[in-house]
């Protein structure tokens, strides 16, 4: 499974569902929604600022996570954004493979050296 980010504005109709609903009844919808899709739902914090909902899931693939996204934007009650998030060991992963690249200019990319 993959992890993911999910960070999520509410459009004023969202707003309007949100105060009617209250937030434990979004909780359990979006557990749901996910569960659906073969996931499940780590963390769901509402937030001040920019962003009015930080969700992280585990979902099996980046078109469930996809789906998520498009389909709670297209309620037209939300719009945001989703971050793959990678673990320790994924990065570990990542710094083990190379590629055979060429900055623009003909610089060569070098691994960092180091620890």
């Amino acid at each position: 499974m993959t992890k993911y980010l999910f960070r999520v504005r509410y459009t004023l109709d969202g707003l309007h569902g949100l105060l009617a609903e209250g937030g434990t009844k979004r909780q359990a919808v979006a557990r749901e929604a996910i569960a659906k899709l073969g996931g499940t739902l780590e963390s769901f914090y509402f937030a001040f600022g920019g962003t009015d909902l930080f969700i992280i899931a585990d979902l099996p693939d980046n078109i469930s996570a996809a789906a998520v996204s498009l389909l709670t934007s297209a309620t037209g009650t939300t719009t945001g954004g989703t971050t793959v998030l990678l673990t320790a060991e994924d990065i570990d992963e990542v710094t083990k493979r190379r590629v055979d690249y060429r900055a623009p200019g003909g610089t060569a990319a070098e691994p960092a050296s180091g620890s």
